[in-house]
């Protein structure tokens, strides 16, 4: 079996002991196959229909088409090694938005090298990332591009300059409520913001209803 996290502890090495304790948890859970559900307190893309016009090129599995607020999801995924024996994970993000359920998906691997994931976005991983993986000062897991490719066939075009993406994730903690929190911005030179999410979520483990107070009454956290 393999962790859940374990392709993000092969990456960051000793710097995963740095991780907020609930995380470094969560992330050495043996789970070959795993769920989690959450809310966006925003997710999509500002685009709209318009993004779909790189489909043919991009395939499903990626593009966002919509953007709205308090936008329940689910996240499935699946553990497992390599061929080359490297810790592999792959994951279908359900955003179910308003009208429309959408998907994107990925196949994230560790590479050998400190600090850096591959990942190969959509169904088809036509898009293909290096990632650079950190530790916040808050024992968050930080994730930067470091580059990005787009791979069509037997040819693979380095996406460079006003073609470049830039991906910004933190995955963190919310102490107060017990559940994780992810935030994530993919950014082009040109266009700006191209796909955005913000939220939190627990694992199907983890499912405890969150409970504020308010009068002395216990309320449930919106």
């Amino acid at each position: 079996m393999t962790a859940r996290g374990a392709a993000f502890l092969e990456a960051l090495g000793e710097q995963a002991q740095r991780l907020h304790p609930e995380i470094l948890a969560q992330m050495s859970v043996e789970a070959p196959r795993d769920s989690a559900e959450g809310v966006f307190a925003v997710a999509g893309s500002r685009f709209g229909r318009v993004a779909g016009l790189a489909a043919p090129v991009i395939g499903p599995g990626l593009l966002v088409t919509r953007f709205a607020r308090d936008v329940p999801f689910r996240i499935d995924t699946v553990s497992g090694r390599s061929r080359s024996g490297r810790a592999m994970l792959d994951t279908v993000r359900e955003f179910r938005f308003p009208g429309a359920t959408q998907y994107v998906t990925d196949r994230l691997f560790a590479t050998g090298h400190p600090g850096i994931v591959q990942n190969a976005l959509g169904a088809r991983g036509r898009v293909q990332m290096l990632e650079h993986c950190s530790v916040t000062d808050e024992g968050a897991l930080r994730m930067s591009t470091r580059a990005v490719a787009l791979r069509l066939g037997r040819y693979r075009i380095p996406l460079r300059g006003i073609l470049r993406i830039e991906v910004e994730l933190v995955n963190g903690w919310d102490e107060a409520r017990r559940r994780r929190t992810i935030d994530m911005r993919a950014t082009s030179p040109v266009l700006g913001t191209v796909l955005e999410y913000r939220g939190w979520y627990r694992y199907a483990d983890l499912t405890a209803p969150d409970v504020t107070t308010s009068g002395g009454v216990p309320v449930a956290d919106q």
